[in-house]
């Protein structure tokens, strides 16, 4: 669905500082159709910025970004690209253009000259599969933080693409929130093979993907699997980054001697363990 080759992207130099400001630098990842992908690193890191050359939003200072094979740097591709990968960034208020709830979803059909009765049903559709049915016809600024964003996430399943980026989507939200937006994530992952790349810095929202990417300056530092990555707590905390907090407590705990497991990451696993040690 999405490969980047030796991709890199300069910001332009600035008043304050006379030199380009390197954020991605010679970065090759090939994301998978259907995957569940989470993307880590501190801020300044490059995570959001690589997430912006996905569709086009930032073009390339070096190498190349394919979405499902097409180019981005190629203008004449950029609107089936940008069809077929949607973004959800940090502040829904952001992404929220309409009145109505209904009126927000059905934005992205309308300027892609669907017809209406198709809009109507993909509207509904779209709503149904965030659980937000029963808003079609409320006000968007009256309500919670995750349900805006959940309201900005079926704008973008309402176009129908195969791809969703979610660009630190749950940063500003509530723990609730967090699990709202989660939740729907990965049952549209999961029920209609929608690939998801998540740009993130909550490890424990990592814990249900199928691959963990870390970036530091501009690079990638880490690939594999949530356990893959999640049981090297000394890299990752040289990295300035944390684990998630069910792997945290089985690292203390074996520090402290007790022949545990680090490497369960859901709280019932990490349960689990402690009692497969203790009952020995």
């Amino acid at each position: 669905m999405i490969e980047t080759k030796d991709l890199v992207f300069s910001y332009p130099a600035t008043e304050d500082d006379g030199a380009p400001t390197l954020a991605v630098n010679g970065v090759s990842l090939t994301l998978e159709t259907g995957s569940f992908v989470v993307v880590l690193g501190h801020n300044g890191s490059g995570k959001s910025t690589l997430a912006k050359t996905f569709n086009g939003i930032l073009l390339p200072s070096g190498g190349q970004v394919l979405i499902d094979g097409m180019d981005t740097q190629d203008p004449a591709l950029l609107l089936a690209i940008r069809q077929r990968l949607g973004m959800v960034f940090q502040n829904p208020d952001n992404q929220i253009t309409a009145n109505v709830v209904e009126e927000d979803v059905a934005f992205g059909p309308e300027n892609m000259g669907v017809e209406s009765a198709d809009i109507r049903q993909r509207v509904d559709d779209a709503l149904a599969a965030v659980g937000m049915s029963d808003f079609v016809r409320h006000a968007p600024h009256l309500l919670s933080g995750g349900q805006k964003q959940r309201i900005a996430i079926a704008g973008v399943i309402a176009m129908e693409p195969a791809c969703i980026v979610l660009d630190e989507a749950t940063a500003m939200l509530d723990p609730i929130g967090r699990r709202e937006v989660l939740e729907v994530v990965e049952r549209l992952n999961r029920e209609k093979n929608i690939t998801v790349v998540l740009i993130t810095h909550h490890m424990n929202e990592a814990e249900h993907a199928d691959r963990v990417v870390v970036m530091n300056h501009g690079q990638v530092v880490m690939d594999g699997t949530p356990k893959t990555v999640f049981t090297q707590v000394g890299k990752l905390r040289k990295l300035g980054l944390t684990v998630p907090d069910t792997v945290d407590v089985l690292y203390r705990l074996q520090a402290q001697g007790l022949d545990v497991a680090i490497d369960q990451l859901s709280v019932e696993d990490c349960a689990d363990e402690i009692l497969r040690v203790l009952r020995k």
